[in-house]
């Protein structure tokens, strides 16, 4: 697989939030000016991946505190040269929770949500953008969620209260969303 099954999810991908909208068209325009998009070593940027995980209710989200950043985020990573973008999103978060892959469901096949966000310098990296590619997943949250070295932290949040741990847009924009899925029958 190569960046074109990227290309065509982006293309046939709706959002109704304008500053959504124009990070599919920058993300586009990215993805089809570098060859080697997914290689997190091209210095202008690289496409990640990260999951917005719910519980079968649709009530919570599973967020991680990032042990580098010391922030609250939901799952994900970086592609390291993988195409796949919905297998790196599967890979990262059973890493990052802890949870084996077999009890973690994709909830939809088409994208969740695209955002970009600039990574600042710092002691582990230089400066650069994230377009990160997201999919909606569901863990069933009466699993113990051990996480991994990489978090201090992995919590189910209500979604009224993930700004109280996280206020980034993309955050805001991806619990509104969440608000607006059917309830699941398990």
């Amino acid at each position: 697989m190569h960046r074109e099954d990227l290309i065509q999810r982006l293309l046939t991908y709706k959002t109704q939030f304008i500053d959504e909208t124009a990070m599919v068209n920058r993300t586009l325009r990215f993805i089809r000016a570098h060859d080697n998009c997914f290689d997190r070593n091209l210095l202008r940027g690289h496409v990640t991946g990260s999951a917005w995980v719910v519980n079968p209710g649709h009530t919570h989200t599973l967020l991680l505190h990032h042990r580098k950043l010391n922030r609250w985020f939901q799952p994900g990573g970086h592609a390291d040269g993988d195409a796949d973008i919905l297998r790196v999103v599967l890979k990262e978060t059973a890493e990052e929770s802890g949870i084996a892959l077999s009890n973690i469901t994709l909830l939809q096949e088409d994208i969740f949500d695209v955002d970009i966000h600039t990574i600042y310098p710092s002691i582990h990296d230089h400066r650069h953008e994230h377009f990160d590619i997201r999919f909606l997943l569901e863990i069933d949250d009466s699993l113990p969620i051990p996480g991994n070295s990489e978090s201090h932290q992995v919590a189910w949040i209500p979604l009224t209260y993930v700004s109280h741990y996280n206020n980034m847009r993309s955050l805001h924009r991806m619990v509104r969303k969440s608000e607006r899925l059917p309830c699941s029958s398990t």
